[in-house]
């Protein structure tokens, strides 16, 4: 039976190194009101829907009841649709990595760490500023994904100063030295 003493030189693998904790900066999906153009697409699409039996009379006979009740499930169905598109998106931001996933049935998860990233961006739109929303687009050397746009955060101007913060924390902690060669 072996028994760790405090002279046992090998660390317990349980037990993470001090400071070395996840510290979440943003946890979610994008939000709503930064995809107002999809949000108003679809509402047009769905009023036209539910419009189109009050518009051709589908009342008057049983199987035009049938094609009423078809044209407004498909209306509401389009103004169900924004918030599950914008909800396909999934972004968890930490002090040494972005995990991000996507997709509605099929799910794509995938993790860019924060020193392969070369350079972030934002990008707000009048309308975007006025909702406190806005893009941010990671330009990383990971091959995977060397452009990911983190779309329709709250708060984008806060968020993007800590993570340049922390690029630039993570690449001293790991030595990354870029070279410009020229």
């Amino acid at each position: 039976m072996q028994h760790d003493t405090p002279l046992d030189p090998s660390p317990d693998p349980r037990v993470k190194p001090e400071g070395d904790e996840q510290i979440v900066f943003y946890e979610g999906t994008p939000k709503l009101r930064g995809e107002l153009t999809l949000l108003l697409g679809w509402t047009i699409a769905g009023a036209v829907l539910i419009a189109i039996p009050f518009l051709i009379g589908y009342f008057d006979t049983y199987p035009g009841f049938i094609g009423w009740a078809i044209f407004i499930a498909l209306g509401l169905a389009c103004w169900i649709m924004p918030s599950l598109l914008v909800r396909r998106n999934y972004y968890r931001i930490t002090n040494y990595r972005i995990d991000y996933e996507s997709g509605l049935l099929f799910k794509k998860m995938d993790t860019l760490e924060l020193w392969h990233v070369d350079d972030v961006s934002l990008r707000q739109s009048p309308l975007d500023r006025i909702c406190n929303v806005g893009t941010i687009t990671v330009i990383s050397n990971d091959p995977t994904n060397p452009r990911l746009p983190i779309k329709s955060v709250s708060s984008p101007r806060k968020l993007l100063e800590l993570l340049k913060t922390r690029i630039i924390t993570v690449k001293r902690q790991r030595g990354v030295v870029k070279l410009d060669i020229g």
